[in-house]
């Protein structure tokens, strides 16, 4: 389920939780689920929540409202394997135009499991010359994993790039199914 853009909420609920990938930086409002940020260790964590109200115009609290039960419990059913496909309302505001139209085609054209091109992606939203403004939409993606960047490859069968680092990449799409899991 997709929310678009309309009059912002007063708070954004966030949290730190763990994950198969390292801790995750969680945000909700009451809109649906709006930002998760990998890396979110303790210094880095504590910037966040300040700089997401700014961009929102919000007011930023720690989880307490519940607006995060959902998106925790599907997010731990996908890392222990039992989920492959969210179903959580999202907060569209922290992208638009170009970058918005791309994340949503990923977000429902790319199922778990598979992969998708850069330029294949290009070519569903109707520009098919646009292979790097997907690459950079997918840098400027505030809801990875949910909306799954991971599953955006180079067309020769590279692992193109990632936000998360190419590591967490792999263990993503090993996750998956797409790679085979590392020896060690």
């Amino acid at each position: 389920m997709d929310i678009e853009d309309g009059p912002r909420g007063v708070t954004v609920e966030w949290a730190v939780v763990a994950s198969g990938i390292g801790p995750l930086f969680l945000a909700a409002t009451g809109r649906g689920l709006v930002r998760v940020e990998f890396h979110a260790g303790a210094g880095r964590a504590e910037r966040m929540p300040e700089r997401l109200a700014g961009q929102l115009g919000a007011e930023a609290v720690g989880r307490s409202t519940g607006l995060l039960a959902e998106p925790l419990r599907q997010l731990e059913r996908y890392f222990a394997g039992a989920l492959h496909a969210f179903d959580l309302p999202l907060d569209w505001s922290l992208t638009t135009g170009f970058n918005r139209q791309v994340l949503r085609e990923l977000a429902t054209g790319v199922p778990y499991g598979t992969v998708v091109g850069y330029g294949e992606l290009a070519r569903r939203v109707g520009q098919p010359g646009a292979a790097q403004a997907v690459g950079a939409a997918m840098g400027a993606n505030p809801l990875p994993v949910v909306v799954p960047c991971h599953r955006v490859v180079e067309s020769d069968g590279g692992l193109g790039g990632f936000g998360g680092g190419l590591e967490t990449k792999r263990r993503l799409l090993a996750l998956e199914g797409v790679l085979p899991e590392p020896l060690f």
